[in-house]
Protein backbone atom coordinates (compact mmCIF):
# COMPACT_ATOMS: atom_id res chain seq x y z
CA UNK A 1 0.00 0.00 0.00
CA UNK A 2 1.31 3.79 -0.43
CA UNK A 3 1.95 5.98 2.22
CA UNK A 4 -1.33 8.70 2.64
CA UNK A 5 0.76 11.83 1.99
CA UNK A 6 1.06 13.99 4.96
CA UNK A 7 -1.96 16.03 5.28
CA UNK A 8 -0.04 19.70 6.13
CA UNK A 9 1.26 19.59 2.89
CA UNK A 10 0.96 22.53 0.94
CA UNK A 11 -1.00 21.55 -2.50
CA UNK A 12 1.64 21.48 -5.51
CA UNK A 13 -0.72 23.84 -7.46
CA UNK A 14 -0.48 26.43 -4.70
CA UNK A 15 3.25 26.42 -5.06
CA UNK A 16 3.16 26.60 -8.60
CA UNK A 17 0.89 29.77 -8.01
CA UNK A 18 3.39 31.36 -5.95
CA UNK A 19 6.63 30.68 -8.00
CA UNK A 20 8.56 33.75 -8.86
CA UNK A 21 7.79 35.75 -11.95
CA UNK A 22 10.78 38.19 -12.07
CA UNK A 23 14.52 38.84 -11.17
CA UNK A 24 13.11 41.76 -8.71
CA UNK A 25 10.82 39.08 -6.61
CA UNK A 26 14.57 37.56 -6.18
CA UNK A 27 16.22 39.97 -4.64
CA UNK A 28 14.90 40.30 -1.35
CA UNK A 29 15.14 35.82 -1.47
CA UNK A 30 18.45 35.69 -2.35
CA UNK A 31 19.96 38.52 -0.64
CA UNK A 32 20.73 40.32 -4.24
CA UNK A 33 20.65 43.95 -5.23
CA UNK A 34 19.41 45.58 -9.10
CA UNK A 35 23.05 45.92 -9.08
CA UNK A 36 23.81 42.41 -8.64
CA UNK A 37 21.46 40.93 -11.83
CA UNK A 38 21.85 41.31 -15.40
CA UNK A 39 19.61 43.20 -17.65
CA UNK A 40 16.51 40.93 -18.64
CA UNK A 41 13.98 43.05 -19.68
CA UNK A 42 14.28 42.11 -23.60
CA UNK A 43 14.92 38.04 -22.79
CA UNK A 44 11.82 38.36 -20.06
CA UNK A 45 9.70 39.81 -23.03
CA UNK A 46 10.97 36.87 -25.03
CA UNK A 47 10.63 33.99 -22.53
CA UNK A 48 9.00 34.59 -19.18
CA UNK A 49 10.55 33.57 -15.98
CA UNK A 50 9.33 30.86 -13.92
CA UNK A 51 10.71 29.73 -11.10
CA UNK A 52 9.05 27.98 -7.78
CA UNK A 53 9.97 28.73 -4.48
CA UNK A 54 11.04 25.26 -3.94
CA UNK A 55 13.70 25.50 -6.31
CA UNK A 56 14.92 28.89 -4.96
CA UNK A 57 15.10 27.69 -1.68
CA UNK A 58 17.91 25.39 -2.56
CA UNK A 59 19.70 28.36 -4.03
CA UNK A 60 22.82 30.04 -1.95
CA UNK A 61 22.05 33.24 -0.34
CA UNK A 62 23.95 35.99 -1.73
CA UNK A 63 25.39 33.92 -4.76
CA UNK A 64 24.90 35.59 -8.36
CA UNK A 65 27.00 32.72 -9.73
CA UNK A 66 24.78 29.71 -7.76
CA UNK A 67 24.57 27.23 -10.33
CA UNK A 68 20.73 26.90 -10.00
CA UNK A 69 20.26 30.82 -10.40
CA UNK A 70 21.73 30.78 -13.97
CA UNK A 71 19.55 27.75 -15.32
CA UNK A 72 16.53 30.45 -14.62
CA UNK A 73 17.77 33.60 -14.40
CA UNK A 74 16.33 35.94 -17.18
CA UNK A 75 19.48 37.82 -19.02
CA UNK A 76 19.27 39.77 -22.25
CA UNK A 77 22.28 37.88 -23.27
CA UNK A 78 20.23 35.68 -24.60
CA UNK A 79 18.97 38.59 -27.46
CA UNK A 80 22.44 38.66 -29.19
CA UNK A 81 22.34 36.88 -32.13
CA UNK A 82 24.94 33.61 -32.67
CA UNK A 83 25.46 31.84 -36.03
CA UNK A 84 24.34 28.16 -35.74
CA UNK A 85 21.85 28.74 -33.43
CA UNK A 86 18.12 28.05 -34.47
CA UNK A 87 14.69 27.94 -32.77
CA UNK A 88 14.58 24.55 -34.06
CA UNK A 89 17.98 22.83 -32.90
CA UNK A 90 16.77 18.70 -33.30
CA UNK A 91 14.56 19.22 -36.39
CA UNK A 92 11.11 18.54 -34.55
CA UNK A 93 8.98 20.26 -37.07
CA UNK A 94 9.87 17.97 -39.49
CA UNK A 95 9.11 14.82 -37.63
CA UNK A 96 5.51 16.50 -36.44
CA UNK A 97 2.95 13.70 -38.30
CA UNK A 98 -0.13 15.43 -36.62
CA UNK A 99 -1.11 17.94 -33.61
CA UNK A 100 1.08 16.99 -30.88
CA UNK A 101 3.24 14.09 -32.19
CA UNK A 102 6.54 13.79 -32.41
CA UNK A 103 7.90 10.69 -33.98
CA UNK A 104 11.44 10.45 -34.62
CA UNK A 105 12.36 6.65 -33.75
CA UNK A 106 10.77 3.44 -34.73
CA UNK A 107 9.52 2.12 -31.85
CA UNK A 108 8.21 4.98 -29.54
CA UNK A 109 6.14 8.19 -30.08
CA UNK A 110 6.46 11.21 -28.00
CA UNK A 111 3.19 13.18 -26.96
CA UNK A 112 3.48 16.85 -26.14
CA UNK A 113 0.97 16.90 -23.54
CA UNK A 114 0.64 20.74 -22.85
CA UNK A 115 3.06 23.75 -23.32
CA UNK A 116 3.70 24.65 -20.06
CA UNK A 117 6.23 24.21 -17.16
CA UNK A 118 6.40 24.73 -13.56
CA UNK A 119 10.02 26.13 -14.06
CA UNK A 120 11.47 28.02 -17.26
CA UNK A 121 15.04 27.09 -17.82
CA UNK A 122 16.51 29.58 -20.41
CA UNK A 123 18.51 26.76 -21.98
CA UNK A 124 15.51 25.06 -23.37
CA UNK A 125 15.46 22.87 -26.53
CA UNK A 126 12.05 24.04 -27.28
CA UNK A 127 11.41 27.54 -25.69
CA UNK A 128 10.51 28.42 -29.08
CA UNK A 129 8.68 24.82 -30.05
CA UNK A 130 4.87 25.86 -31.20
CA UNK A 131 3.06 24.90 -28.51
CA UNK A 132 -0.31 26.55 -29.62
CA UNK A 133 -0.25 24.62 -33.03
CA UNK A 134 0.48 21.62 -30.36
CA UNK A 135 -2.37 21.61 -27.79
CA UNK A 136 -4.04 18.73 -27.68
CA UNK A 137 -7.84 19.35 -25.90
CA UNK A 138 -9.25 16.07 -24.17
CA UNK A 139 -11.41 15.18 -26.44
CA UNK A 140 -8.58 15.30 -29.10
CA UNK A 141 -6.88 12.35 -27.79
CA UNK A 142 -8.46 9.90 -30.15
CA UNK A 143 -6.24 11.22 -32.66
CA UNK A 144 -3.46 9.94 -30.50
CA UNK A 145 -5.14 6.82 -29.58
CA UNK A 146 -5.43 6.01 -33.39
CA UNK A 147 -2.08 7.01 -34.51
CA UNK A 148 -1.16 4.07 -32.10
CA UNK A 149 -3.52 1.77 -33.98
CA UNK A 150 -2.30 2.21 -37.40
CA UNK A 151 1.33 2.48 -35.77
CA UNK A 152 1.64 -1.29 -33.89
CA UNK A 153 5.18 -1.14 -34.54
CA UNK A 154 5.10 1.64 -31.10
CA UNK A 155 5.68 -0.10 -27.90
CA UNK A 156 6.67 2.96 -25.98
CA UNK A 157 4.65 6.29 -25.26
CA UNK A 158 6.63 9.15 -23.99
CA UNK A 159 4.30 12.15 -22.32
CA UNK A 160 6.68 15.42 -22.85
CA UNK A 161 5.82 18.56 -23.00
CA UNK A 162 6.45 21.17 -21.27
CA UNK A 163 6.01 19.46 -18.60
CA UNK A 164 3.21 16.38 -18.75
CA UNK A 165 2.82 16.58 -15.36
CA UNK A 166 1.36 19.83 -15.47
CA UNK A 167 -1.67 18.54 -16.08
CA UNK A 168 -3.91 17.26 -13.57
CA UNK A 169 -3.88 14.20 -12.20
CA UNK A 170 -7.95 13.59 -13.21
CA UNK A 171 -7.00 14.32 -16.95
CA UNK A 172 -3.50 11.95 -16.80
CA UNK A 173 -5.24 9.14 -15.32
CA UNK A 174 -8.01 8.92 -18.06
CA UNK A 175 -5.28 9.22 -20.72
CA UNK A 176 -3.44 6.60 -19.03
CA UNK A 177 -6.17 4.21 -19.04
CA UNK A 178 -6.42 4.77 -22.76
CA UNK A 179 -2.90 3.73 -23.60
CA UNK A 180 -3.72 0.81 -21.01
CA UNK A 181 -6.18 -0.30 -23.29
CA UNK A 182 -3.51 -0.92 -26.19
CA UNK A 183 -2.11 -4.07 -26.37
CA UNK A 184 0.48 -3.54 -28.28
CA UNK A 185 2.07 -0.72 -25.75
CA UNK A 186 4.85 -1.91 -22.88
CA UNK A 187 6.00 1.14 -21.60
CA UNK A 188 5.12 4.99 -20.75
CA UNK A 189 7.19 7.06 -19.86
CA UNK A 190 7.02 10.52 -18.27
CA UNK A 191 9.93 13.04 -18.67
CA UNK A 192 9.46 15.65 -16.02
CA UNK A 193 11.21 18.48 -14.07
CA UNK A 194 8.29 19.37 -11.73
CA UNK A 195 9.18 16.97 -8.94
CA UNK A 196 12.68 18.60 -8.50
CA UNK A 197 11.38 21.92 -9.05
CA UNK A 198 7.87 21.04 -6.82
CA UNK A 199 8.42 17.73 -5.07
CA UNK A 200 4.87 17.89 -3.47
CA UNK A 201 3.72 17.01 -7.18
CA UNK A 202 4.30 13.63 -6.09
CA UNK A 203 0.57 12.90 -4.38
CA UNK A 204 -1.67 10.50 -3.31
CA UNK A 205 -3.34 11.09 -7.25
CA UNK A 206 -0.58 10.86 -9.08
CA UNK A 207 0.89 7.52 -6.73
CA UNK A 208 -2.83 6.26 -7.54
CA UNK A 209 -3.00 6.02 -11.14
CA UNK A 210 1.02 5.47 -11.56
CA UNK A 211 0.34 1.99 -9.70
CA UNK A 212 -2.84 1.12 -11.38
CA UNK A 213 -1.23 1.34 -14.77
CA UNK A 214 -0.04 -2.61 -16.02
CA UNK A 215 2.44 -0.67 -18.14
CA UNK A 216 5.73 -0.26 -17.01
CA UNK A 217 6.09 3.14 -15.69
CA UNK A 218 9.30 4.61 -16.36
CA UNK A 219 9.75 8.45 -14.60
CA UNK A 220 12.59 10.58 -16.38
CA UNK A 221 13.30 13.55 -13.78
CA UNK A 222 16.01 16.61 -15.45
CA UNK A 223 18.30 17.57 -13.15
CA UNK A 224 21.54 19.24 -13.81
CA UNK A 225 23.54 20.04 -10.03
CA UNK A 226 23.35 18.18 -7.05
CA UNK A 227 22.27 21.01 -5.36
CA UNK A 228 18.81 20.31 -6.96
CA UNK A 229 18.43 17.04 -4.95
CA UNK A 230 17.92 17.42 -1.19
CA UNK A 231 15.41 15.06 0.93
CA UNK A 232 11.94 16.18 -0.09
CA UNK A 233 12.87 14.96 -3.51
CA UNK A 234 14.37 11.61 -2.09
CA UNK A 235 11.19 10.54 -0.01
CA UNK A 236 9.26 11.59 -2.84
CA UNK A 237 11.16 9.01 -5.08
CA UNK A 238 10.88 6.50 -2.22
CA UNK A 239 7.31 6.62 -2.85
CA UNK A 240 7.53 6.59 -6.66
CA UNK A 241 9.61 2.79 -6.43
CA UNK A 242 7.09 1.16 -3.90
CA UNK A 243 4.75 2.45 -6.48
CA UNK A 244 6.96 0.20 -9.18
CA UNK A 245 8.16 3.20 -10.98
CA UNK A 246 11.79 3.30 -12.73
CA UNK A 247 13.04 6.97 -11.86
CA UNK A 248 16.10 7.78 -14.12
CA UNK A 249 17.98 11.36 -14.31
CA UNK A 250 19.16 12.60 -17.56
CA UNK A 251 21.09 16.43 -17.46
CA UNK A 252 22.50 18.91 -19.47
CA UNK A 253 25.97 19.90 -19.60
CA UNK A 254 25.60 23.79 -18.70
CA UNK A 255 28.59 26.14 -19.12
CA UNK A 256 28.80 27.44 -15.25
CA UNK A 257 26.54 25.29 -14.14
CA UNK A 258 27.89 21.75 -14.55
CA UNK A 259 30.81 21.73 -16.65
CA UNK A 260 33.12 21.03 -13.75
CA UNK A 261 34.26 17.13 -13.04
CA UNK A 262 33.58 18.37 -9.15
CA UNK A 263 29.60 19.18 -9.95
CA UNK A 264 29.24 16.13 -12.23
CA UNK A 265 30.92 13.69 -9.62
CA UNK A 266 28.48 15.36 -6.77
CA UNK A 267 25.55 15.38 -8.95
CA UNK A 268 25.67 11.39 -9.99
CA UNK A 269 26.16 10.61 -6.17
CA UNK A 270 23.38 12.98 -5.46
CA UNK A 271 21.05 11.19 -7.38
CA UNK A 272 21.62 8.04 -6.55
CA UNK A 273 21.80 8.26 -2.90
CA UNK A 274 17.92 10.02 -3.44
CA UNK A 275 17.07 6.50 -5.64
CA UNK A 276 17.43 8.24 -9.16
CA UNK A 277 19.87 6.45 -11.62
CA UNK A 278 22.22 8.71 -13.88
CA UNK A 279 20.56 8.15 -17.26
CA UNK A 280 21.71 10.65 -19.95
CA UNK A 281 23.84 14.11 -19.83
CA UNK A 282 23.29 15.91 -23.38
CA UNK A 283 25.07 17.87 -24.76
CA UNK A 284 23.74 21.25 -25.42
CA UNK A 285 21.27 21.70 -28.05
CA UNK A 286 22.02 24.75 -29.91
CA UNK A 287 18.81 26.30 -29.59
CA UNK A 288 18.72 30.13 -30.25
CA UNK A 289 19.05 32.53 -26.97
CA UNK A 290 21.13 29.73 -24.86
CA UNK A 291 24.59 29.77 -26.65
CA UNK A 292 25.81 31.45 -23.81
CA UNK A 293 25.66 27.67 -21.96
CA UNK A 294 27.28 25.69 -24.45
CA UNK A 295 30.27 23.92 -24.38
CA UNK A 296 32.09 22.09 -27.28
CA UNK A 297 31.72 18.19 -27.81
CA UNK A 298 35.06 17.82 -27.76
CA UNK A 299 34.95 19.77 -23.67
CA UNK A 300 32.34 17.54 -22.81
CA UNK A 301 34.09 14.30 -23.80
CA UNK A 302 37.25 15.66 -21.64
CA UNK A 303 35.61 16.66 -19.03
CA UNK A 304 33.22 12.98 -18.75
CA UNK A 305 36.93 11.44 -19.14
CA UNK A 306 37.59 13.01 -15.92
CA UNK A 307 34.36 12.46 -14.37
CA UNK A 308 34.62 8.01 -15.35
CA UNK A 309 38.23 8.07 -13.50
CA UNK A 310 36.14 8.65 -10.34
CA UNK A 311 32.61 7.23 -10.63
CA UNK A 312 31.64 3.56 -10.47
CA UNK A 313 30.25 2.78 -14.62
CA UNK A 314 26.76 2.29 -12.94
CA UNK A 315 26.58 6.25 -11.77
CA UNK A 316 28.33 7.23 -15.01
CA UNK A 317 25.37 8.94 -17.09
CA UNK A 318 25.99 8.15 -20.71
CA UNK A 319 27.23 11.16 -22.53
CA UNK A 320 24.98 12.09 -25.77
CA UNK A 321 23.93 13.63 -28.76
CA UNK A 322 20.84 13.88 -30.52
CA UNK A 323 21.28 14.84 -34.18
CA UNK A 324 18.62 15.40 -36.03
CA UNK A 325 17.86 12.72 -38.96
CA UNK A 326 19.71 10.10 -37.52
CA UNK A 327 17.81 6.88 -36.18
CA UNK A 328 18.99 7.14 -32.38
CA UNK A 329 20.29 9.10 -30.29
CA UNK A 330 24.58 9.25 -30.78
CA UNK A 331 26.51 7.95 -27.49
CA UNK A 332 29.93 10.21 -27.17
CA UNK A 333 33.07 8.14 -25.76
CA UNK A 334 34.31 10.02 -23.00
CA UNK A 335 37.88 10.68 -23.59
CA UNK A 336 40.21 8.93 -21.30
Amino acid sequence: MIPIQNATETHWSTELAQAIKSPAELWPLLGLTEQDLPAAHKAMASFKMLVPRPFVSRMEFGNVNDPLLKQVLADDIEMLPVAGYSKDPLDEGNHNPQKAIVHKYERRILVITTGTCAVNCRYCFRRHFPYGDNQLAQKEWDSVIDYLKDHPEVNEVILSGGDPLMLKDSQLSQHIARLNDLPQLKRLRIHSRLPVVIPSRINDELLAWVSQSRLDVVLVLHSNHAHEIDQSIADKVALLKRAGVTVLNQGVLLRGVNDSVEAQVNLSEALFAAGILPYYMFTFDPIEGGAHFDISIEAAQQLMGQVAQKLPGYLMPKLAKEIPGEPAKTVLAPRL
